[in-house]
């Protein structure tokens, strides 16, 4: 078994790259992760060493107690950014909405 840390992994095309502890860089696709293990950037795994047609390759991922992944820095700032921005449109909508009642009531 090898450990390393995920380097990336594309939940919607299904693949990344682990950073193996050895040194060298192993091709993962979704098919290799072990049942409910999901992997994102900076996760610490364990895996099984293969070679591929195409180079080095992970089989049996799971994830190490070693460190669990911290949500990427940009991904946590989008995700705040966001959250006012639907609250603000919502309250625009709520707003509008008690426009066109106040309207509907001087009729």
């Amino acid at each position: 078994m090898v450990e390393g840390t995920v380097k990336f992994f594309d939940g919607l095309k299904c693949f990344g790259f682990i950073n193996g502890d050895d040194g060298k860089s192993y091709f993962v696709h979704e098919s290799a992760l072990k049942d409910g293990v999901n992997i994102r950037e900076g996760d610490r795994v364990t895996f099984d060493a293969v070679k591929g047609d195409k180079g080095d390759k992970a089989e049996n991922v799971t994830k190490s107690e070693d460190k669990p992944a911290e949500a990427p820095k940009e991904e946590a700032k989008a995700e705040t950014e966001e959250a006012p921005k639907e609250e603000a449109k919502a309250e625009s909508e709520e707003t509008a909405g008690e426009t066109n009642t106040e309207e509907k009531k001087e009729e």
